[in-house]
């Protein structure tokens, strides 16, 4: 119990938020991902907004996930991952409490029919990740029955945190705070999903032309959306670039192939030279041995006639 009251005693929200963050890094060793609200929206880019939009619309979720923005503002969801249909958070609160929210996968049927009607329509995994679609994909992707976003029944959430509504400021807080990390990293909404985003992209057309759409959603450039420089990967594509490719391949094959060939035949070349020299020095050593043993034996035979005439005039 505690105090007079049985009332906790009190904990300012710095100190809060520093045990927070130190209980999350102690328990992820070091790997905490805590989320940051930098200006006055919570979210600014197609994917972060379109994902608190779609939660917000629901009337499950409407009158209860404004709760979790003095949270998500204040830094308290000291960390957050999302990984294939599941987000995991630790947010702080009178303790530091660990949410887990489970979102079933897109149903194959349903990503079939989505691709099916965005075909031919999406040029780039940049204008895909920008949202920079027309209002035609947009309405599709955002469709409620039979777009991208989840619906509450497909949504299941938890908190250890002692509140009893499925839909506490620590779970609200996780989920904008999904929309703020989608905002750096949008492919993660698809990861989320279950699928593959690469395979909503028409690869038939080319990348960047430097026109504008009338009809397509400009949230600004790539660079500033996501800190990265993109001059090289943006250069327009040409249908002849699968022949140049294949011409680079097979010529890098052959040439491989020659240099292979070229030292096989140096190192045949060095072992025969080698086996040659070997046996011009044998010959070389046994017929100076030879002339040397020869010399020997006359020398000898030298010194035992001469011994033998003297011998013989006495």
């Amino acid at each position: 119990m505690y105090g007079y009251y049985g009332w906790r005693p009190y904990v300012s929200i710095a100190q809060k938020l520093a045990n927070a963050k130190k209980f999350a890094e102690k328990k992820l060793k070091g790997k905490a991902n805590p989320i940051t609200v930098a200006g006055r929206k919570i979210t600014s880019t197609f994917w972060g907004d379109a994902w608190c939009d779609n939660l917000e619309t629901y009337s499950d979720f409407e009158n209860r996930m404004p709760r979790g923005r003095t949270y998500i503002r204040n830094g308290s969801v000291v960390h957050l991952e999302i990984d294939k249909g599941v987000i995991k958070s630790y947010v702080a609160g009178s303790d530091t409490y660990a949410i887990t929210v489970k979102i079933q996968p897109l149903k194959p049927e349903r990503w079939k029919a989505i691709k099916k009607k965005c075909s031919g329509k999406i040029g780039s995994v940049v204008e895909l990740l920008q949202g920079k679609l027309s209002k035609h994909i947009l309405g599709i992707v955002t469709d409620k029955k039979e777009g991208l976003f989840p619906s509450p029944k497909e949504i299941a959430l938890d908190c250890s945190c002692p509140d009893w509504a499925d839909m506490c400021k620590h779970v609200a807080a996780t989920l904008y705070g999904v929309g703020v990390l989608l905002d750096k990293s949008p492919e993660l909404f698809f990861k989320l999903r279950g699928v593959d985003h690469l395979e909503l992209i028409d690869t038939s057309v080319s990348i960047a032309t430097g026109k504008k759409d009338s009809e397509t959603l400009d949230e600004g450039s790539l660079e500033d959306i996501f800190g990265v420089e993109l001059a090289d990967s943006l250069e327009p594509k040409t249908k002849t670039t699968g022949k140049k490719a294949a011409k680079k391949a097979v010529k890098k094959t052959t040439k491989k192939t020659a240099k292979k060939t070229v030292k096989k035949a140096a190192k045949k070349t060095a072992k025969e030279a080698a086996k040659k020299t070997l046996k011009k020095t044998t010959k070389k050593s046994v017929k100076k041995t030879v002339q040397k043993t020869a010399k020997k034996a006359v020398k000898k035979a030298g010194k035992k006639t001469a011994k033998k005439t003297i011998k013989t005039k006495k």
